[in-house]
């Protein structure tokens, strides 16, 4: 019995070594859990900063994209404003270079009625010599000049 008695001693010291070991076990597995847990608190704190500042940088570059934005199109506006006065004083230009290119027109054809040598008194006459002017009706003038208009007279 004493044998018997023995060896329940010595398994009941495995028993508490086993039992004990794997209460080692557990403790280093709750460890290791407990490092890995903190680990991934961790990173997923790093992640959310990253992300954040992400969303920081993408902010900052909305801001500075619309106030490029706002310059452009002031500046398009001032150009398209400045375009259309153009437009319209180049339509006011026009306009006087038709109407001067017009009376020039009149003005020439005017002067070569006048310089016609067959006119004579709006009759057809065939003249042998030039049409010729008295000096005080026409001082300082000359019949075959053309008449030619200049932007100044406005």
């Amino acid at each position: 019995m004493a044998s018997s008695s023995g060896n329940s001693n010595s398994s009941g010291s495995t028993l508490l070594q086993i039992s004990g070991s794997e209460e080692d076990l557990h403790q280093l597995m709750d460890e290791r859990k407990r490092k890995r847990m903190e680990s991934n608190r961790e990173s997923a704190r790093r992640s959310r900063m990253r992300k954040q500042k992400y969303l920081d940088d993408l902010m900052a570059q909305l801001t500075l994209l619309r106030k490029d934005n706002n310059q452009i199109l002031t500046s398009i506006n001032f150009i398209t404003h400045h375009y259309f006065n153009i437009e319209a004083e180049n339509s006011v230009l026009r306009a006087q270079f038709m109407e001067l290119s017009q009376r020039l027109d009149s003005l020439n054809h005017i002067l070569n009625y006048l310089n016609d040598p067959t006119l004579n008194n709006g009759i057809w006459v065939y003249e042998t010599e030039p049409f010729e002017t008295s000096a005080d009706s026409f001082t300082n003038f000359t019949l075959n000049q053309p008449i030619v208009a200049s932007a100044d007279i406005f």
